[in-house]
């Protein structure tokens, strides 16, 4: 028996016309619950469900597939499964132009944030994680519009 063709959104898939677009490749254990939170909670399009997953998120894209062994155009490395906790040396930062709606709207759709909104000066920002525990900086540009940058912590400060 053969399997249906994928469903593609061809209009959205991340292919430029020339140069390059950045997307985001994310490991997975449920391809189903992160292309939910993708689109539903986070209002992305689905581009194509699985194999690998493609979820048009505003101006960019998030590519989802579970990890797996190495392959001919990536010889001897494995792509592991996100392994979440209290240190991570990369995230997802979407810039909003009405944080406390968005932060309101995505709670509301299930979204599991860290704290609510807080005003750090140059920005308002708060973090939420997605199924998989990924971290999510949502931030909205107050200070920063009018010269306001962020604080230095006292270690990166001369000496």
């Amino acid at each position: 028996m053969t399997e249906p063709a994928p469903r593609i959104d061809y209009a959205n898939l991340p292919m430029p016309e020339d140069g390059f677009l950045v997307t985001m490749f994310i490991t997975v254990r449920s391809v189903a619950r992160s292309r939910d939170f993708y689109s539903r909670v986070l209002g992305g399009t689905v581009v194509l469900e699985e194999n690998p997953c493609m979820v048009k998120l505003s101006n960019s894209w998030i590519i989802m597939n579970p990890g797996g062994p190495p392959t001919p155009d990536k010889p001897g490395i494995t792509v592991a499964d996100y392994q979440p906790g209290d240190t991570t040396s990369i995230f997802l930062n979407l810039r909003v132009a009405d944080i406390q709606a968005c932060y309101e709207d995505w709670k509301a759709k299930g979204a599991e944030f860290v704290t609510p909104p807080i005003d750090r000066e140059a920005e308002i920002r708060c973090y939420m994680r997605d199924p998989d525990g990924y971290l999510i900086e949502v931030g909205q540009s107050t200070g920063l519009l009018h010269g306001k940058l962020a604080a230095k912590r006292p270690e990166d400060l001369p000496g």
